[in-house]
């Protein structure tokens, strides 16, 4: 009789551990396919992405402000640059190509290239 209990006592154990193994695999799939679902939707999304890129522009500055933090081009269009941009070497003139990103309205530059 106890032979019998220990038997259904290791049976038992067998059971919950097949079905708790099952429940993960369960949960382990559902977690792949939301992930694959959310791959597949920023994969829809990712042509959006093209028009936030840096854009490039190359002429001759035609204004740099310092305490403004801009510099216009000879197109007449303002470029803001970031507060700890170095304006050595730029002044009215120089031939420059602008790398920017438009925020709000509002072309920022990335990168800055002196022409030679």
């Amino acid at each position: 009789m106890s032979c019998l209990r220990a038997n259904s006592a290791t049976f038992g154990r067998q059971i919950l551990l097949r079905t708790q193994l099952i429940s993960s695999l369960k949960k382990a799939i559902a977690m792949r396919l939301m992930i694959a679902a959310l791959m597949a939707t920023a994969s829809l999304f990712a042509p959006f992405n093209a028009f936030s890129q840096s854009v490039d522009v190359e002429s001759t500055i035609s204004k740099v402000d310092v305490k403004g933090l801009t510099i216009t081009l000879a197109d007449g269009k303002n470029y803001k640059v970031p507060e700890e941009f170095n304006f050595e070497g730029l002044q009215a003139g120089v031939k420059v190509i602008v790398f920017y990103t438009e925020v709000d309205g509002k072309r920022v530059v990335d990168d800055l290239e002196v022409v030679q």
